[in-house]
């Protein structure tokens, strides 16, 4: 049984409820933009129209490729706000220590699964 289409729906499905989200209610995402960087509303949109791209790029064969290296880099952008949240102990917001612990290497998790997911359109690239 291949494992990877059913990996890869479940994969695009939580990236496009996550960039929903961002839309929906995005005041949670805003408080953990870090201070540094400007215009935190704006950066919240870009970031879940690009999950929302990314989700739906996963499904098209023709735009895996693009999608995949979107997403894995869309994951580094937003580690910042990963570590600011568990900086400012969940900016607010009522989360344990250690979900906020967890959400570091959780990113990594994520990273691979999406490379698992794209990475025969990635090696057709090269």
């Amino acid at each position: 049984m291949n494992l990877k289409e059913p990996a890869r729906l479940v994969l695009a499905l939580f990236f496009l409820t996550a960039g929903l989200m961002h839309f929906l209610r995005p005041d949670g995402f805003v408080r953990i933009v870090p201070p540094y960087l400007p215009h935190p509303l704006l950066l919240v949109q870009l970031s879940g129209a690009a999950e929302i791209a990314g989700a739906l790029g996963l499904l098209v064969p023709a735009t895996r490729r693009w999608a995949t290296w979107g997403l894995l880099a869309l994951l580094v952008a937003v580690f910042p706000a990963n570590v600011y949240m568990l900086q400012t102990g969940g900016a607010g917001m009522p989360v344990p220590t250690w979900a906020l612990w967890l959400r570091l290497p959780l990113q990594l998790v994520l990273m691979a699964w999406v490379w698992w997911c794209g990475r025969e359109s990635i090696k057709k690239q090269l």
